[in-house]
């Protein structure tokens, strides 16, 4: 089994360490469109802190896809806002019968919902293990979680056998793992997390658990989260616990984590607002939903990125 992960940021970093340590190590690559980069990587090793310490792991890192042949499972996770030009720099590592994994924040990525649109059979995938990317190539493994993966569509047995038979692997690596039947119900059981902590993080310049500490930060979460669970009602959306108190049970259980898009504004980086908080306005403006706290938030997040680019 050939498997590629593309991104070599906090979560793609970890996927390759842990999987290159459990599988064959000529069948686990990782893919960087920045040729400076992959050749530093190769250099220093991919390391990966934890709390039993240290370690450094010679993933082989490729930026010319030319020299590799087709993979049997591609891992996606690139930003949300890189990924239709990441798409199109793996073309050559697809086949029609190449699983390809999303692992994005977000929903925008849904729309890449068959294989016509993306050459490959598209996985929808959700995982709350926590990384962070402390430096090129240098992550922390914060703590263990749960990857859920699904396909959008029905398939063939073929295709269904070929996800299960990934899942001992992810389990030898390391990752708690399950396929889901719905998966667009997980995908947007996290988007609720992420629309109620990511942007009021970033804007508050906080670790999730400081959300909890004011009753008025606390109801802009509640507010955000509720708007979000309109929109996906109104869509057919299974909800399957209440969106506020799980919200606030991650604030609480990740109370020490800085937040993804915190760690993006303090590094001057673009966000994934658009994916996320953005999704919920545009699909809630498409069916008549307001979305005012959402709106609101999203405008703040572009300004906050607008100044951190201009220092």
């Amino acid at each position: 089994m050939r498997i590629a992960i593309v991104g070599p940021g906090a979560l793609g970093c970890l996927f390759a360490t842990k999987l290159f340590s459990a599988a064959e190590h000529d069948s686990i690559v990782l893919i960087d469109h920045r040729p400076d980069r992959a050749e530093s990587l190769n250099q220093q090793g991919i390391i990966c802190q934890s709390e039993s310490g240290s370690e450094t792991f010679s993933v082989p890192v490729f930026h010319d896809l030319a020299t590799l042949p087709a993979v049997d499972i591609l891992f996606s996770c690139v930003k949300s806002y890189d990924l239709q030009q990441s798409i199109s720099f793996v073309k050559p590592l697809l086949r029609p019968e190449t699983l390809f994994i999303f692992l994005q924040n977000g929903i925008s990525h849904l729309q890449y919902n068959d294989v016509e649109k993306l050459g490959a059979i598209p996985v929808f995938g959700t995982s709350s293990e926590g990384a962070t990317r402390l430096g090129a190539g240098h992550i922390r493994h914060a703590g263990s979680g749960h990857t859920t993966l699904g396909f959008p569509k029905e398939q063939s047995k073929q295709t269904t056998d070929q996800l299960q038979r990934l899942l001992p692997l992810l389990q030898r690596s390391g990752f708690a793992s399950s396929i889901s039947k719905d998966i667009r119900a997980r995908l947007w059981a996290k988007l609720f997390i992420n629309v109620g902590i990511n942007g009021l993080t970033a804007i508050e310049n906080c670790s999730n658990g400081q959300l909890l500490k004011s009753d008025e930060t606390r109801n802009k979460l509640t507010r955000l989260v509720r708007e979000a669970e309109a929109v996906a009602i109104a869509q057919g959306i299974t909800i399957l616990e209440d969106p506020v108190a799980a919200t606030l049970a991650v604030c609480k259980s990740t109370a020490k984590n800085i937040s993804s898009m915190l760690q993006d504004v303090r590094s001057h980086r673009p966000t994934e607002i658009e994916s996320i908080n953005g999704a919920v306005s545009h699909i809630g403006k498409r069916l008549n939903i307001p979305t005012p706290e959402n709106d609101a938030l999203i405008a703040k997040i572009r300004e906050i990125s607008l100044y951190t680019k201009s220092r």
